[in-house]
């Protein structure tokens, strides 16, 4: 099953970036395939009951490539972090098929739930799910337990804390262009 999860997301980048010459070089020279690799042996220790070696094995991809996947994440096949320094996926993050990620993004949580004590809980859906055919550019933002729609794409430097229908394009506010006369302006 690993394996097959591995292939799928050495072909997700081989068929994802134009630049990808060879599987062989997606396979040793892709930071988001070598996090993606550490995730996938890591998740299996995590369900197998042992976090801290699944911690451990997920940290050192993380200082190796700057993309920080929680063991915990729930992650299908066809997975590709296209470039991926500072990519963070936080613990119940759920993502689902073929869906790709550039640099920056985050899938985290908006707020921490404390109990009579103040003290964090812990064990509760607090990322975001990601769902199947999913496109999130470099320096999103995704926050709390949102859903992302199926065949969605969430523009470049956009912050959500809200759920996406699928078949949505979502694009950060436009900037509005004034045109001044001669003399006007800056």
């Amino acid at each position: 099953m690993i394996r097959q999860r591995l292939d799928s997301d050495i072909q997700a980048a081989y068929q994802g970036d134009p630049s990808a010459r060879s599987r062989d070089e997606v396979l040793l020279c892709y930071p988001g395939i070598h996090a993606v690799m550490h995730y996938r042996l890591a998740h299996e220790l995590y369900q197998l009951g042992l976090p801290l070696l699944a911690r451990i094995m997920t940290e050192k991809a993380h200082s190796e490539t700057g993309i920080d996947i929680h063991p915990g994440a729930q992650i299908s096949e066809g997975f590709f972090i296209d470039h991926g320094t500072g990519v963070v996926i936080g613990e119940t993050a759920i993502i689902g098929k073929r869906v790709r990620l550039y640099q920056v993004v985050t899938l985290g949580a908006k707020r921490f739930v404390t109990d009579n004590d103040g003290q964090l809980q812990k064990n509760y859906p607090r990322h975001p799910i990601v769902e199947d055919d999913v496109v999130i550019y470099a320096g999103a933002t995704l926050l709390g337990r949102i859903t992302i729609g199926a065949r969605s794409s969430i523009d470049g430097n956009v912050w959500l804390m809200h759920d996406v229908l699928p078949d949505s394009n979502v694009r950060q506010a436009s900037v509005l262009h004034t045109q001044y006369r001669d003399g006007d302006g800056i």
